[in-house]
């Protein structure tokens, strides 16, 4: 009979246990490190876009800057350990980097930052691109509320080429991060954009029309 494998010893068993768990904890350290940087470019992109909307673009330039600056201190605590740094919580900071980016980007008239420039991956800027769209209403709504209509006409425009960017993405959600709910939000907020704009054009335009028609009422009544 073929003899039995000699049983490892427990001494051999403790070693490998032991080897496994340095492993762990450097890891554990390591995605514990990150994890709350990463909150706190979230935090950061917050607020920058927070500046967007109060126009003070000079201080969401700088809160962007401090996102980007915890955006490399994510990337160094975990450049040994790439399977944390694509487990998620690293793609959603880079998203609402690439969100805030993007936003203030579009609203200063600026080119659309490159997402190799911005450090981040396809994915996740693809979904800040998304995500932009959405703070473009609200901007847009603030200029309508401005009466500034040559800029809304002009956002809504913008708006429009960024959701036909994200329809050309037809990949699977696992290479895109669930892109295509993103879009199809995206396509909700332009539908509801447009309507929103068109009646408010139609509304205005009814206005002039009311307060024409008075004046030229009040100017036969007095040569009458």
């Amino acid at each position: 009979m073929p003899k039995k494998p000699a049983r490892e010893s427990s001494s051999g068993l403790d070693a490998l246990a032991d080897k496994i768990r340095k492993r762990l904890d450097t890891k554990h350290r390591a995605r514990e490190k990150a994890l709350p940087i990463s909150r706190e470019v979230i935090r950061f992109c917050a607020n920058a876009i927070r500046a967007i909307h109060r126009r003070e673009f000079e201080q969401a330039e700088e809160l962007t800057k401090s996102a980007r600056s915890s955006l490399d201190n994510v990337k160094e605590a975990l450049k040994s350990d790439l399977d944390i740094f694509y487990a998620g919580f690293v793609d959603d900071a880079q998203k609402e980097y690439a969100e805030a980016s993007i936003t203030r980007a579009l609203v200063l008239g600026e080119p659309l930052p490159d997402p190799d420039k911005l450090g981040v991956g396809y994915a996740p800027y693809l979904n800040g691109l998304g995500e932009a769209v959405g703070e473009m209403r609200r901007y847009l709504l603030d200029c309508l509320r401005r009466g500034e209509v040559a800029r809304c006409e002009e956002l809504l425009a913008i708006m429009d080429d960024l959701y036909g960017i994200l329809v050309t993405m037809d990949y699977p959600d696992a290479l895109t991060g669930g892109l295509r709910r993103t879009t199809d939000v995206v396509r909700g907020i332009m539908e509801k954009t447009r309507g929103d704009l068109t009646l408010a054009l139609r509304q205005g335009d009814l206005e002039k029309r009311l307060r024409d028609l008075s004046r030229k009422l009040a100017i036969k009544s007095s040569q009458c």
